[in-house]
């Protein structure tokens, strides 16, 4: 018995492919959802890096002071060491708006838009997430 011209797939075969596609998909679209939040995340490491920066410019070029209650007009006054506090989004705590905002000297839990916790008059001059929930990897957002 000879095969007529015709050439093609058969059912089954289409079948298999479109599992094994299903199934590749099903792996992968989990793992590219997280990695959104991580590259969230990392634009907030990033942010925090640059405010460290500044702060740490400012320190140095005040003779060992850090800014005092005028955290942001010091940072950003003629932008010699910031052009603007960034503003950050919390990725895994949505319930937290994007904010610049600053808050001095009391670790805590997100309060009104403030987005940013320095604690300037112990003498430390550190700057973190004001924020206690935990980030993707399950480090609380303050201890960066």
């Amino acid at each position: 018995m000879t095969r007529s011209g015709r050439s093609g797939f058969t059912l089954i075969e289409l079948m298999l492919v479109v599992a094994i596609i299903g199934l590749l998909a099903a792996i992968a679209i989990p793992k590219f959802a997280n990695l959104v939040v991580k590259a969230k995340e990392a634009s907030v490491k990033g942010k925090l890096g640059s405010l460290r920066s500044a702060l740490t410019i400012y320190y140095s070029d005040n003779e060992g002071n850090f800014p005092g209650a005028d955290f942001l007009a010091s940072l950003t006054i003629g932008s010699k060491y910031l052009d603007a506090i960034p503003t950050i989004g919390i990725p895994t705590a949505p319930d937290h708006p994007p904010s610049n905002g600053v808050h001095q000297n009391t670790p805590g839990e997100w309060v009104g838009n403030r987005a940013w916790l320095y604690l300037g008059f112990n003498g430390t001059g550190s700057i973190n997430v004001f924020c206690t929930h935990t980030d993707s990897n399950g480090t609380t957002w303050s201890l960066w």
